[in-house]
């Protein structure tokens, strides 16, 4: 059975776009994304099966309690809240056939190669997702390992496409949970957030720390594909702004990457990916689903008890935001995936009226700054497994900067969204 997992999760792609017009095929939609996990589940790693089986044990728990009071969302907003999020993760996921070929094999070193790394690794990022960091991460090690200020460069510069990619999952997970946010309004404090953060990261490298930094040998046309993509769905959604984000990113994502894949012979590539490196998005797979239960047994709590969880007078001022960022950003590092974070406080501020765009900056930020500086996220995970980096070392690395860029968030969200 395991050979056609590939083809059921790409089935999970195909019906939910077909439920966007009928709505039948979202239910085999959401048929196919459970069975990913239960078929995969002895492959998943034991974080993954862990952080799935508690949020599940919770959600459940939860929705039986609202139950036991009257209150029952629905099975449908129960198993499949978050079935764009996961058909956009398979989407997004036929990127990595575009990611660049075998480069120079010499290695720039000084301000510039730290300059053209952080600039590489977050615009290729922002298409190609977490495999760029792989294919950077494999040329710059020596002996298996990279140095500190690689580690900085490629994490920090990757996590930051976080603010404002559509491609990325947290903008996703943010048009999920921040319902009526507008891709458009947060594509310039993120733009803004994503400078900043990779100015502080180069500022620091370059004339903070001594080390000589080798950095990758960039091409101009190695950004061919995310300089277009993303043009691409600026351009869309300027003229149809109606056309969901979440929508278009599924259908431009698979298009652009048969268009553009650098695998040859094609159809033996694309069968490749299909029967074997489209499985590793199985593990968000039991995550986001998951999550979606979890999210809807607490929505189903609140129901219940609507006076306790209400923050009655208290409207979304700038110190609302400040705290609640500087505690998804907290947890975030100490492990917690930023869509539990997030799907927690989301039915926790949305009875505040708060402007959606704004709150989903807000869930961007969480996502971005915790997982940049943290050992136990995917970025952590990849950087301790791939290149023996020390979680010690990764938290004393980035701390001071998580700290900062809260900060500059905070003002941001102050002089944008006030």
């Amino acid at each position: 059975m395991r050979r056609y997992i590939g083809w059921i999760i790409l089935g999970t792609l195909i019906f939910y776009l077909f439920g966007t017009l009928f709505p039948f095929f979202m239910t085999l939609s959401g048929f196919f994304a459970w069975l990913v996990p239960l078929l995969m589940w002895n492959s998943l790693g034991r974080n993954s099966c862990n952080q799935t089986m508690f949020l599940l044990i919770l959600g459940f728990l939860a929705l039986a309690f609202a139950g036991s009071h009257g209150v029952f969302l629905g099975w449908e907003q129960i198993l499949v809240v978050n079935l764009p999020l996961l058909a956009m993760f398979v989407a997004v996921s036929f990127l990595t056939l575009t990611n660049p070929g075998i480069e120079d094999p010499y290695l720039p070193q000084g301000r510039r190669a730290v300059i053209s790394t952080a600039i590489g690794t977050h615009l290729l990022g922002a298409a190609i997702n977490l495999s760029v960091l792989f294919v950077f991460g494999d040329r710059l090690q020596k002996g298996g390992k990279l140095s500190r200020e690689q580690m900085i460069i490629l994490a920090r510069s990757f996590c930051a496409a976080a603010w404002w990619s559509p491609f990325f999952i947290a903008t996703g997970v943010a048009l999920t949970y921040a319902p009526d946010m507008l891709w458009t309004e947060t594509l310039i404090p993120g733009a803004v957030m994503s400078f900043i953060a990779i100015g502080f990261s180069t500022i620091e490298v370059c004339w903070f720390r001594k080390a000589v930094f080798s950095g990758y040998p960039l091409k101009r046309e190695s950004l061919t594909v995310p300089v277009l993509l993303a043009a691409i769905v600026i351009l869309v959604h300027h003229f149809w702004p109606d056309f969901s984000i979440l929508t278009l990113i599924c259908l431009l994502a698979p298009t652009g990457a048969l268009l553009l894949m650098r695998g040859r012979p094609r159809l033996l590539t694309l069968s490749d990916f299909i029967g074997n490196k489209i499985l590793s998005v199985s593990s968000q797979f039991a995550l986001f689903l998951a999550a979606g239960v979890f999210s809807t047994g607490i929505k189903s709590v609140i129901e219940v008890y609507p006076g306790v969880f209400s923050f009655q007078s208290t409207t979304f001022t700038p110190a609302l935001f400040a705290m609640v960022s500087g505690t998804m950003i907290v947890v975030g590092i100490l492990g917690v995936h930023p869509v539990v974070s997030i799907a927690i406080v989301s039915p926790l501020l949305l009875p505040l009226n708060p402007n959606h765009s704004q709150l989903g900056f807000l869930f961007l930020t969480s996502w971005a700054v915790s997982t940049s500086s943290s050992p136990l996220s995917g970025v952590g995970l990849a950087l301790v497994s791939r290149f023996n980096a020390s979680p010690k070392m990764i938290l004393q690395s980035n701390y001071h900067y998580a700290i900062a860029m809260w900060g500059v968030a905070c003002v941001v969200n102050i002089l944008y969204f006030g």
